[in-house]
This record gives C-alpha cells, structure tokens and sequence, in this order.
C-alpha cells in the first residue's frame, strides 16, 4: 500500500486491506470521515464544496485505480476501495441533511447495489476497464441508492 501514493488512495488509506469486507470497510470509512468533516468544519464541507470533492476524487481514482490495479495485476482488485469511497460520499451529499437512521438505509443499499450489481451495474462491472470501469460502477450503484430514496418519497 505504501509503495505508491496511488495504492495509498486506491486502497482507501488502508480500509481495503481489511480481511473481512474490504468494500463495506471502505464505505464505512467514507461515512466517519464524512460526517467528522462536516461536523468539525462544516462552514467548509457544505454541499458545493462537497461536489467538487466528489468530483476532483473520481478523477482521481481513475488515475489511482488504475495505476493499483495495473500494479496488483487485477484491474479491479477487491482491496481497491476509493471508489465506494466516493460514490457513498455522494450518496451522502444528494440526502444532505440526512438524519443517521436515514444515513443507515442509504449505507445498506448502497452496499446492497454494489455487492449484487444489478443491470447495467452488472454490465459497466465486466465491460468498463481500468480505473474509469472501476470507478464508473459504483457510481451506478449510488445512482440506484438515491433512486430508491426518491421512489419512497413520492410513495
């Protein structure tokens, strides 16, 4: 992990190499450091301030992706974590302000979308390469996460 600031990322400063779930580490990582940022700077992490770290971050996990899984030798290797990292802290963004019970179901589906990969998160999975396939799927995922939040709203 520490042989490349790119595995650094990738590797979601270490929650990726957990032996257990590496995934669901990640995306619990993503939470803690989303809600200590905006609770300890919140004039700072507000929405807009978030969007551009979202999208600064999927640019940058393309390239640290990328790099980590040409250098592991598997394109989307399950240590590579950076990218449930920054689609959850758009989930979390879209929801803003969640209370944590809602903040709970937006985790739960967001790991139930990513794990099962339902089409065409499926497709982009096994067709997109390299760090944009990497990061591309679960982006999808977030997608279906805040679908299904405004599918209960309007019901």
């Amino acid at each position: 992990m520490l042989s490349h600031p790119a595995h650094l990322i990738a590797q979601g400063f270490g929650s990726g190499l957990s032996p257990i779930m590496p995934g669901t580490a990640g995306t619990l990582l993503a939470w803690l450091a989303f809600g200590v940022l905006g609770s300890r700077w919140p004039g700072l992490f507000h929405p807009a301030s978030w969007g551009l770290i979202i999208v600064a971050g999927f640019l940058l996990g393309i390239w640290a992706c990328h790099r980590t899984g040409r250098d592991l030798g598997i394109a989307d290797h399950g240590s590579m974590v950076w990218d449930e990292i920054i689609a959850f802290w758009l989930v979390l963004v879209v929801l803003m302000p969640a209370e944590f019970s809602t903040q709970c179901w937006a985790f739960l589906w967001f790991r139930f979308f990513d794990m099962v990969k339902p089409m065409p998160i499926r497709y982009f999975d096994r067709h997109f390469k390299g760090g944009f396939g990497v990061m591309w799927d679960d982006i999808v995922a977030a997608f279906y996460t805040l679908l299904v939040f405004a599918l209960w709203r309007f019901l």
